[in-house]
């Protein structure tokens, strides 16, 4: 007998061996699509609190429930919490002004004003505008311009300037409302808000050389890249080069001649990327002031996203607008210049600079350092210990104060400093005992004593703060527990319960949470975290194939977020079909010591790989039904990048493979993120980490996914590895997406069935039902939903 078909025969036995009797049918995926978000959210009650603040720091909030909605009525001084409004009042007087019937708990509106005078509410419905009086109840129609209350934000600003996008031609509008500036060819000009009138602010910008540009690598808006000082007279800007730098093309698929995209998209090892040379606009009487420093990089301290906030990060002004504090990024992130720029002169002091081995990062989502002008101090952050901390610096000198925070866990977040008290805010992972992915509020004065501890309950903790700070609304669950949400003041002292999420009618439809676990790490030592999701009535002397989903990071992990979520994308829906899904954070992921995050730097092919294999051998000892004869496993992006080198380099572990929208050779993806988290190319073997080069491994199925019009990693990372798999004479099978981007946009859908069908075929050895279609459906009580 042939000996490739011997060597084959013993899979194909085992494959044969635990093939399911008959085929899955219509109603199986339709079990297994119940269990998608759109259809598990509508049936969670009083989970959630999103307040619109009003004066003195009262707030509403719209909560769902089992019948529809409440408006509530939070007053934190006084410990209240009362429904906004008659809700059965209003929805008669309602119905009898509009002629059509409504009910208290599906009243036609998620949002509401009160009136200058507190006496009435004023609400959209039926595309009218209505007014209710709360006294009376009456309702008429209104045509006044509703009062707006301040609408909340989680954590709170960091303070310094800023701006907000919006209006015409991504406008960014002045702290004082009465200003916006925006591009106008390659140029940034200034429009007066009430009057309309423009003003040209500079004057030489072209193209590919032009001002407040938002177009670096797979970044591209028409929105100014500004901070504007806090008096709203000058805003923080530069001017791009990018004239040099190599081009990135894709074409679109159409009957006739196709469309050419062309634009700057700086690779690794490139000789030239975009530099930005700083300046400072006066925007009242226009005049630049360019920084007396070389050109920088474009670079962030938290990622090549310059503009990741919604404003030019790493710049914070002094109140009166003469200072400006920013941080120059050197192109691999190994190098941080804390520079304190004159306003009115350009010119620059050299604060301090902050070195590091492998890369630099100024926190997780936000940027955790800030410049304390009225002291002439900057609390800056570092991992110089091993875990991210805070550290306070004099802003004159240079030198170094004192370390604020200290122990071993992580500032995720600076949420805000109290310059009057001399304390921090911030949140922390790695407090916790439980899991160390948990967030907790904590604050510290500035000299590192008083520390403590504001949201002391396990589980993982959100915070939304009122306008003035005084108070904070507290979410923490986990996830296989549902929030509870609570009202504190400053100090941490709970007010008030504000909502306890039920999920009793979630559990009745036959739901059931996910798995959390905890196993060791490849390295055997080291505590890894993750999730398992198995069939709701899992039979435990049966053996299920395994699906392992992966995002391997480095700045972001598989699990994602750690509070409570009744669907996670199709994990839960997977597991419907018959398989064990595990989702897990590797080491090399985020959120935990700087050894941790480190651990394959320099190589991000390992793709915490070797961790996803011992995690599930691990697991199936403890649950025997696990068949680790057949694991699958699927990612996107980065994901796609570890799934198809799981399939090359682990050939024997790993069965079958779902790769969608894989960077596959960094090389060929933009330039910071290899040089970030793998270093320079004259320093790095990026030609080793390359899957293509992997290719000819290839033993199980593998199929591969990618949008033609991928602006973020374009598709010729896959291309590569189709033409290194048909050189090897390798079976494998391609989908495209002519004219999508990264994520597929509206055929996200057909993508998540093509990969149900591809595991269930291939894994689960049996036939799914013919082109089923997945349909998204609409909760009542919030409106549309989608696939994701």
């Amino acid at each position: 007998m042939n000996k490739k078909l011997l060597a084959a025969l013993p899979l194909a036995l085992a494959f044969a061996a635990h093939a399911q009797q008959g085929n899955l049918t219509t109603q199986d995926y339709q079990r297994a699509e119940s269990m998608m978000t759109y259809n598990t959210e509508p049936f969670i009650d009083r989970a959630s609190v999103r307040p619109t603040w009003l004066a003195n720091d009262k707030f509403w909030y719209r909560v769902l429930t089992a019948q529809g909605s409440e408006f509530m009525l939070v007053d934190p001084a006084k410990g209240t919490r009362a429904a906004a409004f008659d809700h059965q009042k209003l929805a008669a007087s309602l119905s009898a002004a509009a002629g059509k019937k409504y009910e208290a708990a599906m009243l036609p509106f998620q949002s509401f004003s009160f009136s200058t005078d507190d006496k009435a509410i004023i609400f959209q419905a039926d595309d009218k505008q209505w007014k209710c009086d709360l006294q009376t109840y009456a309702v008429t129609e209104d045509n006044s311009q509703p009062a707006s209350g301040m609408r909340g934000a989680a954590g709170g600003r960091r303070g310094g300037g800023g701006g907000r996008r919006g209006g015409f031609g991504g406008a960014v509008t002045s702290p004082d409302g009465t200003k916006a500036v925006f591009i106008k060819d390659y140029n940034l000009w200034l429009r007066d808000v009430k009057s309309g009138k423009e003003t040209q602010l500079t004057t030489d910008g072209i193209k590919d050389y032009g001002y407040a540009t938002d177009n670096a690598g797979w970044k591209a808006s028409d929105g100014a890249i500004v901070a504007w000082s806090p008096d709203s007279k000058k805003v923080s800007t530069f001017k791009q080069d990018q004239r040099n730098v190599s081009d990135m093309y894709l074409v679109t698929t159409n009957v006739g001649a196709p469309t050419l995209k062309q634009w700057k998209y700086p690779l690794p090892g490139d000789k030239t990327i975009p530099m930005i040379e700083r300046v400072i606009i006066n925007v009242d009487e226009p005049k630049v002031i360019k920084l007396l420093i070389p050109a920088d990089p474009h670079r962030a301290t938290l990622s090549d996203d310059i503009a990741s906030s919604g404003t030019f990060d790493d710049n914070d002004w002094s109140a009166d607008g003469t200072k400006l504090a920013f941080v120059s990024t050197s192109r691999d992130h190994k190098q941080e210049k804390v520079r304190i720029a004159d306003a009115t002169t350009g010119a620059v002091q050299e604060v301090f600079e902050e070195d590091v081995k492998t890369q630099y990062e100024s926190g997780w989502g936000s940027i955790n350092w800030r410049y304390l002008a009225k002291t002439n101090e900057i609390i800056w952050f570092s991992e110089r210990d091993n875990w991210g901390h805070l550290y306070l610096y004099d802003a004159a000198t240079g030198k170094l104060k004192n370390q604020i925070t200290k122990g071993e866990f992580v500032v995720t977040r600076l949420i805000r400093v109290d310059e009057k008290a001399r304390m921090v805010y911030f949140i922390a992972d790695g407090r916790e005992a439980a899991n160390p992915y948990f967030s907790q509020l904590c604050r510290v004065g500035f000299d590192g004593k008083h520390f403590a501890v504001l949201t002391p309950e396990e589980g993982n903790h959100t915070i939304t703060y009122s306008p003035t700070n005084n108070y904070f609304i507290d979410s923490y669950s986990k996830p296989d527990v549902p929030p509870v949400v609570v009202l504190r003041n400053a100090d941490g002292k709970l007010i008030t319960t504000l909502e306890k999420a039920d999920i009793s009618r979630l559990l009745a439809t036959g739901w059931k949470p996910v798995t959390p676990f905890t196993v060791k790490a490849h390295d055997g030592k080291t505590d890894i975290y993750g999730l398992m999701f198995t069939p709701t009535h899992v039979d435990p002397t049966k053996k299920y194939p395994v699906i392992d989903y992966i995002y391997p990071g480095p700045q972001g992990g598989s699990v994602g977020g750690w509070s409570f979520a009744a669907s996670r994308g199709d994990n839960q829906a997977l597991a419907e079909l018959g398989f064990v899904v595990v989702v897990l954070e590797g080491t090399s992921n985020p959120l935990r010591s700087k050894s941790f995050h480190d651990m394959s730097y320099g190589n991000m092919a390992e793709n915490t790989l070797p961790d996803q294999i011992t995690a599930i051998k691990q697991l199936a000892e403890k649950n025997p039904y696990m068949d680790i004869s057949r694991v699958g496993i699927w990612g996107h992006s980065g994901g796609g990048f570890a799934t198809a080198t799981a399939m090359f380099r682990f050939p024997d572990f790993f069965k079958v493979g779902i790769s969608e929208s894989g960077n596959h050779d960094n090389r060929n993806y933009e330039d910071d993120w290899g040089e970030r988290y793998d270093g320079l190319a004259a320093n790095a073997d990026y030609d080793a980490q390359a899957n293509q080069n992997y290719a000819k491994n290839l033993k199980g199925k593998l199929m591969l996914a990618h949008g033609l019009m991928d602006n973020n990693v374009p598709p010729q990372n896959t291309l590569l590895v189709v033409e290194a798999l048909e050189k090897a004479n390798k079976n494998y099978d391609l989908v495209i997406f002519p004219n999508s981007a990264h994520g597929y946009g509206p055929y996200s859908s057909y993508m998540m069935r093509r990969r149900w069908d591809y595991f269930v075929k291939n894994l689960l050895g049996v036939e799914p039902p013919v082109e089923y279609k997945i349909t998204s459906k609409t909760d009542p009580r919030t409106g549309p939903a989608f696939p994701f």
